[in-house]
């Protein structure tokens, strides 16, 4: 009898319920119930790069400014003048001295604030981790005093601003247990999970000083496979896909749900020479490699049109880029060269100087899916003249490149040469005899006194003419082959919104990115 009295008041209750339910209109209830599944449904996207990150420690590698995570005191803009980020404005109070005042209201991701002491632990940190950045800042002191932080440098340091734009400069809090993993910055994301080489996921960060991002979170994938990439975007298992190969470009296009975009980079493609090796140390011989290298033909059916020939490391978008022609391509001048070098055919065919046939070995790798195509390309010119070129195919160019740099001759390579609108930081990092990035050991002394003098240097006018003389004798003296200079090709689905690539390749994922 107590059962059927329960019973009876569940069901007239639940009655109830649905009687007031149907007094609603029914345009007033479907509208609630979507406004709830518009609010419970997570914006995100899936971004596929071609390299993954070794680490995700921002002041040793590339990725956490580019996925949102950290941030540093400047920027740069697309058209590439330097603006304030965490840091409001700045003041060079002498040629040694820079004066940066903070923004109010940053934290970290843990919540702890972004002052003038946790500026000056996470550049102390750098300082003491990253040689790249040792080399461009020459930072002697750090002072900090509240929100103002004051930088005294070695020595006058006109680049270094813009140089405060390299990911190695993020700003991160120090105390993190593990920094290599899970970094704490002050960026609209913070990292949720890490795989390495597989992926990684960054969640919104709804405390974010600018503003909560309109995506609830992202996801980075890596793969150095060029169609692996593009069929992942086609198959929609990438919102976005980077370094697309050529040949898939039209069917991306032509989907009904994805385009391309095609930006022109402030990167350059180059052959690297190894300096070390004794036939690569004569001038003449790099020279013939150079003048088989037909640019606008890699530029037109290897790149697809998405490129231009270079003349030079520095895009001619650039002030200070050189106004010269890029090298005709002249495969009997090659020959002149290497004759003149003191090499002559054999009854094989081949180039030939006492009694060693010319053979080199081309490095390349996949990453960048134009490379190993831009390699076969001067295999076959090379073959034409009498010159054996073996192709090497390597995952992990820098790390091959350092540690067997007896076992290569020359390498493909890419680069932003420019990714802080300003050219000093290529000449140091792959020119001086102590660069970073300088693995074929070169080293001309009048190329490093021009250098050297660059650094000292603050007037721009003058500082567009040293970079000029500077491309001028690596025209002459080839230490690289500069091929072409190629756009960003990234294919998108057209669910992502308020997005594009930048020609600086430096922010991938921002607050204001949205899907539809």
């Amino acid at each position: 009898m107590k059962k059927h009295s329960i019973f009876t008041i569940v069901f007239v209750l639940m009655m109830a319920i649905l009687v007031s339910a149907g007094c609603s209109s029914t345009n007033e209830t479907t509208s609630n119930v979507e406004e709830t599944n518009q609010e419970s449904e997570e914006k995100s996207v899936s971004l596929l790069y071609s390299f993954a990150p070794e680490s995700l420690d921002p002041h040793t590698d590339w990725f956490t400014v580019r996925a949102g995570v950290t941030e540093t005191l400047v920027k740069v803009d697309e058209n590439l003048p330097i603006q304030p980020w965490l840091a409001v404005s700045w003041e060079q109070v002498d040629e040694k001295t820079w004066t940066f005042k903070l923004r109010d209201g940053v934290t970290f991701h843990d919540g702890s604030v972004m002052d003038g002491e946790a500026v000056k632990q996470s550049f102390e940190r750098a300082l003491e981790v990253s040689q790249a950045l040792q080399s461009l800042l020459k930072i002697e002191s750090i002072e900090a005093n509240g929100q103002d932080i004051t930088f005294t440098t070695t020595d006058a340091n006109p680049a270094f601003l813009s140089e405060l734009v390299h990911t190695n400069a993020s700003v991160v809090q120090v105390n993190a247990e593990n920094i290599e993993q899970a970094p704490i910055g002050t960026g609209p994301f913070k990292v949720s999970s890490y795989s390495q080489d597989v992926e990684v996921k960054v969640d919104r960060c709804d405390e974010y000083w600018d503003g909560p991002a309109k995506l609830n979170y992202a996801v980075f994938k890596f793969n150095s496979d060029e169609n692996v990439r593009a069929l992942a975007l086609q198959s929609s298992d990438a919102d976005i896909a980077y370094h697309l190969p050529v040949e898939s470009l039209d069917a991306i296009s032509n989907s009904e749900d994805l385009k391309v975009e095609s930006i022109p980079s402030l990167r350059a493609h180059f052959i690297l020479y190894n300096s070390t090796k004794p036939a690569l140390q004569d001038v003449k011989v790099r020279q013939a490699i150079d003048a088989i290298i037909n640019r606008p033909v890699i530029a037109e059916d290897i790149m697809n049109g998405h490129a231009t020939p270079a003349n030079g490391p520095f895009n001619p978008r650039l002030a200070f880029a050189s106004d010269k022609p890029f090298t005709a391509f002249d495969p009997e001048q090659a020959k002149s060269l290497l004759q003149e070098a003191g090499y002559e055919l054999n009854e094989a065919g081949k180039m030939e100087k006492d009694g060693e046939t010319l053979s080199l070995k081309l490095v390349t790798y996949a990453a960048r899916p134009e490379l190993p195509l831009i390699s076969q390309y001067v295999q076959a010119e090379a073959a034409k003249i009498g010159v054996d070129i073996e192709i090497v195919t390597v995952e992990n160019v820098d790390s091959y490149l350092y540690e067997q740099i007896d076992e290569w001759d020359m390498v493909t390579y890419s680069i932003l040469t420019a990714p802080r609108g300003d050219g000093g930081y290529f000449f140091n990092v792959a020119y001086l005899p102590d660069g970073s990035l300088n693995p074929g050991q070169i080293n001309i002394p009048e190329l490093n006194t021009i250098t050297e003098e660059l650094n000292r240097t603050s007037d721009q006018s003058e500082r567009d003419h040293l970079h000029k003389q500077a491309v001028d004798i690596i025209r002459e003296q080839v230490p690289h082959s500069f091929i072409v200079f190629p756009h960003i090709i990234v294919g998108m689905n057209e669910r992502v919104t308020n997005w594009k690539p930048g020609a600086e390749e430096q922010y991938m994922i921002t607050n204001t990115m949205d899907v539809e």
